[in-house]
């Protein structure tokens, strides 16, 4: 399965996206992050990492998960 990685130096977010149901948890809880016309689309830079962290978990479809989590 493919997998996108995305780090701030501090956390690495994995993106899967064949897991990806298009639910829009993500680009709501943090649309500064999350921009799906954009590329890179996440755009980890613009949030803390406790955001990062606290949004992932929030991830209906496991999709998006924290390295060493």
């Amino acid at each position: 399965m493919k997998t996108k990685e995305y780090s701030n130096g501090e956390i690495t977010i994995l993106w899967k996206p064949d897991r990806c149901i298009h639910s829009g948890v993500c680009v709501k809880t943090l649309p500064k992050v999350y921009k799906p016309i954009e590329r890179p689309w996440i755009q980890i830079e613009n949030a803390t990492s406790q955001e990062l962290i606290d949004q992932v978990a929030q991830c209906p479809s496991g999709a998006l998960s924290i390295k060493g989590h």
